[in-house]
């Protein structure tokens, strides 16, 4: 049982709660950031005395204050002098570096925190176990992965980054009832409603980049921009081996960043970026370093058939998000087929259903009973 205490809207925990409670509030803190921190991990913070929250806070965005620097400054001036006797519970390893802003480590051993309870370690080089040591040499008690698969997949993103060196991969089509994504002839076909549309405008806000293949850029002349939801834009990403895209399309209307990938030219346009590559069996690993380097934790796959099944051949993705509508085609091009796939979960989405499913092979599959 949680009761608010009005005079200062922090929460007094009427009987003793594990710390796996305080943890879920710090990804539930977490992920009120989502698609604002990249490349920063997302990261919540709840600071706790006796049972009592006495303030919270978490990661705004990339280059904002981190989670625990907000979660202190929560702290109304009644309660600071009880921070000495507090725990502070975060979901990832406070960290131990200069970067955009001073080591959070170093802050919590400045405020004397008693305890620090945390989900995972973070698994950026320059953090990696550092974070830890510093508190643990300021005498602070420290305890570790608590909830840490929760932890993983709400981090998924920076966790295979920084494990595998590649983004995170998630692979997303619609299909009709009878297993089709498009007409035999590739010509537009609306399978999904409205509610999944803007579902999907929501994720490509969510996400570092969006690729499609040459022949959905020319049959369907897509957007790939979040047009239906508020947020960010994705890095567009398309290939074009012989640069036969018009550029009436939408891809090179300059509303986001775009990368033409090709075998003819490197060039830069305004945010048009031709980038040069071999379109033979190293076009995939030579796109995800190229990524890595640039610093883009996660791409969505958007089509067609023929760029999906070649990521899933290469056993390159982690997750996929598959739509299947109410109509049907009888005939057309065949949705692909996944392997090594586990079903995380399935969900009505106005009138499709929405199943994703995680590569079994991933280090970062837990999403049973986890949001997106």
């Amino acid at each position: 049982m949680v009761k608010i205490i009005p005079s200062s809207g922090f929460y007094l925990i009427s009987q003793p709660v594990t710390d796996d409670f305080y943890i879920q509030k710090c990804l539930t803190l977490a992920q009120k950031a989502k698609g604002h921190t990249s490349p920063n991990p997302m990261v919540g913070a709840v600071l706790v005395y006796k049972d009592r929250i006495i303030g919270e806070g978490w990661h705004h965005f990339y280059g904002a204050d981190h989670a625990e620097v907000n979660c202190l400054k929560n702290v109304v001036d009644a309660d600071k002098h009880l921070i000495p006797e507090s725990t502070m519970y975060v979901n990832l390893e406070p960290c131990a570096h200069y970067g955009i802003t001073p080591p959070c480590a170093t802050r919590l051993v400045a405020e004397r925190v008693k305890k620090v309870v945390i989900a995972n370690t973070d698994p950026f080089e320059q953090v990696s176990g550092k974070g830890i040591s510093i508190l643990a040499e300021a005498g602070i008690e420290v305890e570790t992965d608590i909830s840490e698969k929760e932890g993983l997949w709400v981090n998924r993103r920076f966790f295979c980054f920084h494990s595998l060196h590649r983004p995170y991969i998630i692979l997303k089509w619609a299909q009709t009832n009878d297993g089709f994504i498009a007409p035999a002839d590739k010509s537009k076909f609306q399978i999904t409603g409205k509610e999944s549309q803007t579902l999907v405008h929501k994720w490509r806000t969510e996400e570092a980049a969006i690729m499609v293949g040459t022949a959905t850029a020319l049959n369907d002349n897509p957007q790939l921009t979040a047009r239906l939801y508020e947020g960010k834009q994705p890095l567009r990403i398309v290939l074009d081996r012989n640069l036969k895209l018009p550029h009436t399309h939408h891809l090179f209307d300059e509303h986001a960043a775009t990368w033409i990938i090709n075998e003819q030219q490197e060039l830069l346009e305004g945010n048009i970026h031709y980038l040069p590559m071999a379109f033979d069996n190293t076009l995939l690993p030579t796109l995800l370093q190229k990524l890595y380097e640039q610093k883009v934790l996660s791409i969505i796959i958007e089509g067609g058939a023929v760029l999906l099944n070649s990521f899933i051949s290469a056993g390159l993705w982690d997750e996929a998000r598959i739509f299947t509508g109410t109509t049907s085609l009888k005939d057309g091009i065949k949705a692909p087929q996944l392997n090594n796939k586990t079903e995380a979960f399935a969900t009505a989405v106005g009138n499709d259903n929405l199943q994703v499913f995680v590569n079994k092979n991933s280090a970062y599959k837990y999403a049973a009973g986890m949001e997106l």
